[in-house]
């Protein structure tokens, strides 16, 4: 599903009303209808349902207000309490505000004096409506507004309109108290800021409902950004051939390996065989291959010349070129150092006209200008500290532009990005972005991007292109590690475990089986 920011929400509401003339009251309607066709579906018995509904003076407000005519109509008597005053309402919110007046409902202005009022409707209720900011907020909310955000987060249950509110739903920054939902409403399409996080452990179990925008206002807004689903991985992972014999299914080679960091490379060349490649060979310096052709059954090694450092050497590369004829895909980077030669024969090695998939020591041995020359044969795979070694960028500036910077590493550099973190994000050449949603704080642990990076390798070998391989192996990753933490728990699973259920995740993904939505809607 696209996800949108808020400016971009902004301007698909002002074509819906301006172009296609559907008026704002209209689909302030909708929206409030739809939050009560969420609570109808979570909470059964709405007659003996204790609600109260704290409102701002703007849109999100004017939504509480519906909310509070229809809850009352159904045989509720919500509770409506605003922050502000009657004559700073307008527009839309005005007009449902007065619609509320002609009823018996009472509608409480918030101040100083009445907070202990609100605080003992709260501590009644079964659920509090936050309808004080929406998707527009940014900044820090401030006196009597952080005092009622304390209150309602005492509540038994929460539900936001569009936002918790005190979330800024451009990037998931939240600078002062928040409102901690349990579940959030969001109007036409998600927003960014629901799946980054702080953000996101303050949305609960998010609803994505329809609210009347023509498909064509939101189709003019050309939204570059994608949470990915399990369908659309399903459908990427490529079919295998019945008759398909091991060369058939892709041949990578990894580049890996130096002295103390022999486990980055088993990890990787591993992943590669488990998630569906024919073949995969190991070159890491020579010193090393007998005792990983101990280890690794299955997996092919090649012995390269070495430093007195026991990293791969310059001269490595001569040795390396006709085995490199056989490969589909090269894999450069996990525990291979940086020691200056190494960082020398890694600079040339990227030269060859294959697919790449650099991560780790590869991406620190390198300047992003060297992959603009391979015109969209590469995927790197960085973490926030990785990419700032690349773009000169802080670590913070990174974390708070996680979509845009990878937007524009991934475009001038002509490259595919997979940003790790929470979430990991993938940034297409052609400027495309896709949000991971799988995964859990387990995957934080040594040794889990040389997962990725094998899993990333195996697909992009056995046909898938460069952005589809990210996708897939991003995805996959995630679900193992879920997989691996339901059996482990997040505090006991290590890479190796991540590993083992890589097949699982494969399956669950192809049977369309993946626990847990990270939305829903009211069609459902």
């Amino acid at each position: 599903m696209i996800v949108c920011t808020s400016e971009q929400m902004r301007n698909i509401d002002r074509r819906t009303i301006v172009d296609f003339g559907v008026p704002g009251c209209v689909l302030m309607e909708n929206a409030g209808r739809s939050v009560v066709t969420v609570i109808k579906t979570r909470f059964k018995n709405l007659k003996n349902l204790k609600v109260v509904i704290v409102t701002g003076k703007g849109n999100n407000g004017g939504d509480g207000f519906v909310v509070a005519r229809w809850l009352r109509n159904l045989g509720t008597s919500p509770e409506c309490f605003i922050l502000g005053k009657e004559e700073e309402l307008k527009g839309d919110a005005k007009l449902n505000f007065e619609i509320i007046k002609r009823t018996e409902e009472c509608i409480i202005e918030i101040e100083d004096g009445k907070l202990e009022l609100l605080s003992e409707s709260v501590r009644n209720a079964d659920l509090v409506v936050d309808a004080i900011f929406g998707t527009g907020f940014k900044g820090r909310p401030e006196g009597i507004v952080s005092k009622v955000i304390e209150i309602v987060n005492r509540a038994r249950r929460i539900l936001s309109i569009d936002c918790p509110s005190g979330l800024d739903v451009t990037n998931g920054s939240v600078e002062g108290v928040c409102v901690k939902a349990d579940i959030t409403v969001s109007m036409c399409l998600p927003k960014l800021g629901l799946f980054f996080y702080p953000g996101k452990k303050f949305v609960g179990e998010l609803w994505v409902v329809d609210i009347g925008a023509p498909k064509e206002a939101i189709e003019k807004e050309n939204i570059r950004n994608w949470v990915l689903d399990v369908d659309e991985i399903a459908n990427a992972i490529p079919q295998r051939q019945e008759d398909g014999h091991k060369g058939d299914f892709g041949y990578c080679v990894v580049v890996a390996g130096s002295v103390g960091m022999t486990g980055a490379a088993a990890l990787t060349s591993t992943s590669v065989l488990k998630s569906g490649a024919g073949l995969v060979t190991l070159c890491l310096p020579e010193s090393m291959n007998s005792a990983m052709e101990s280890k690794l059954t299955e997996v092919m090694t090649y012995p390269l010349p070495e430093t007195k450092e026991k990293t791969i050497s310059k001269n490595a590369l001569k040795s390396l070129r006709s085995f490199l004829k056989k490969a589909d895909v090269v894999t450069i980077g996990p525990g291979i150092s940086t020691n200056i030669e190494t960082r020398d024969f890694v600079r040339k090695l990227i030269k060859i006209d294959l697919p790449l998939v650099i991560d780790a020591d590869g991406l620190n041995c390198i300047k992003l200008e060297h992959l603009k020359k391979r015109l969209n044969q590469t995927i790197i795979t960085p973490h926030p500290g990785e990419l700032s070694e690349l773009t000169g960028m802080s670590i913070e500036k990174i974390e708070k532009g996680r979509v845009e910077i990878a937007r524009d590493v991934a475009t001038e550099y002509k490259t595919v990005v997979a940003l790790k973190g929470a979430p990991t994000v993938i940034a297409a050449h052609n400027g495309d972005i896709f949000i991971n949603p799988t995964g859990n704080s387990g995957l934080a642990t040594a040794g889990s991007g040389d997962v990725l990076t094998g899993i990333i390798s195996s697909f992009l070998a056995q046909g898938a292109s460069p952005v589809d391989a990210a996708k897939i192996g991003v995805y996959l990753h995630g679900v193992a590690g879920d997989l691996a933490a339901k059996e482990k728990t997040e505090y006991g699973m290590m890479a190796q475990d991540i590993v083992d259920k890589i097949p699982s995740a494969v399956k669950r993904v192809l049977m369309r089986k993946i626990e847990g939505r990270i939305f829903r809607t009211t069609s459902e």
